[in-house]
């Protein structure tokens, strides 16, 4: 998808991921944070340890497709935005944090994969 229709389809999934995760508590800290190295496409505040997750969410067809869309140099780049980030919290680094990938289908359907840029 390019142009208009990608950019709300994103969207669209953005939102869905963010329902998802308000349903448990988690609070919103930024939508489509732009860092140093790119963009992270949601932070939030993990009502179990007031720490940081940082949410790549990537949508495509099916989840295995989705999945696919994540590579190594996005991976870096959104860490090294992360530290940037986190450099803006009362403990800095020292903050507790994760990277979590959500993957949205044609559906709509969200399924998250916590602490996932060690599985990739």
């Amino acid at each position: 998808m390019t142009g208009a229709v990608g950019y709300y389809s994103g969207v669209a999934a953005e939102q869905a991921v963010m329902r998802q995760y308000g349903a448990v508590g988690c609070a919103t800290l930024a939508e489509r944070w732009r860092g140093g190295g790119g963009e992270i496409d949601l932070i939030l505040r993990d009502p179990e340890n007031g720490g940081v997750i940082f949410v790549e969410v990537k949508k495509a067809k099916d989840f295995a497709a989705a999945a696919a869309r994540l590579s190594a140099r996005q991976i870096g780049r959104s860490m090294a935005s992360a530290a940037q980030f986190l450099g803006t919290q009362p403990n800095g680094q020292n903050t507790d944090a994760r990277f979590d990938v959500a993957l949205v289908n044609d559906s709509g359907a969200v399924e998250i994969l916590e602490n996932a840029f060690g599985q990739f």
